[in-house]
């Protein structure tokens, strides 16, 4: 078994990730927010919300959108990094990354 995250950047840009789940054992979703609370504060991201909250999904939409479809593409450790976080952190088998759209779809 295996999970999918497909990170869209719209006009035909995209960027599919299959990760199996030994690339995933032995971690846990806490491990990937502090991955991902790691990258939010190093790219500088600023999502403003009504209740000042910023959740899980605006933090992995922010990294996609302040990382660019250049840094995927260019870094591919990274990405396979940002990948494998998201998976651990929605626990779903397919995730759907529109970066274009702000949405996260499973």
């Amino acid at each position: 078994m295996q999970t999918q995250v497909i990170v869209n950047f719209g006009k035909g840009v995209e960027f599919d990730y299959r990760i199996g789940r030994q690339e995933l054992a032995g971690r846990s979703a806490e491990e990937a927010r502090k991955w991902l609370d790691r990258e939010f504060a190093a790219l500088e991201c600023e999502v403003t919300t009504p209740t000042g909250k910023v959740l899980v999904i605006d933090r992995i939409l922010s990294i996609a959108r302040y990382s660019g479809a250049e840094r995927f593409h260019e870094d591919g450790a990274w990405a396979g990094q940002f990948a494998r976080q998201v998976a651990l952190v929605l626990g779903r088998e397919l995730i759907r990354v529109d970066v274009a759209a702000y949405t996260i779809g499973y």
